[in-house]
């Protein structure tokens, strides 16, 4: 688990991940109204959903951690208030989304041959 107990802010809407540490800063300023070099963690997901930077900061420097998943989709909660730009999850909620375990089971996909 990356930084245990730290907050852990969700940006809700998808994220280029060809951005760096500088705009992936910005974007923590601008959507989700803190600092990029406070102790939190800040995640963000790609327009697919199967690609994840999450940046933080610790204390000398900053962090950036990308995963991509081989399958499937890292599924986002869902905004608990209109016009919502991020949330803040619990460290189970997030190790939940940073492993790409789905919150609500998927249908099954039907198989043709």
């Amino acid at each position: 688990m990356i930084g245990q107990g730290l907050p852990i802010y969700v940006a809700l809407e998808p994220v280029d991940m060809r951005l760096g540490s500088e705009r992936l800063g910005a974007l923590v300023r601008e959507r989700m109204r803190a600092e990029p070099r406070s102790r939190a963690l800040f995640a963000f997901v790609s327009k697919r959903g199967h690609s994840m930077k999450v940046l933080t900061w610790d204390g000398t420097g900053t962090i950036v951690i990308h995963k991509k998943l081989d399958a499937g989709r890292f599924e986002l909660p869902r905004a608990t208030g209109r016009g919502e730009q991020h949330v803040l999850v619990s460290d189970a909620i997030f190790e939940v989304i940073h492993k790409g375990v789905a919150f609500t089971p998927r249908p099954a996909r039907r198989q043709t041959h």
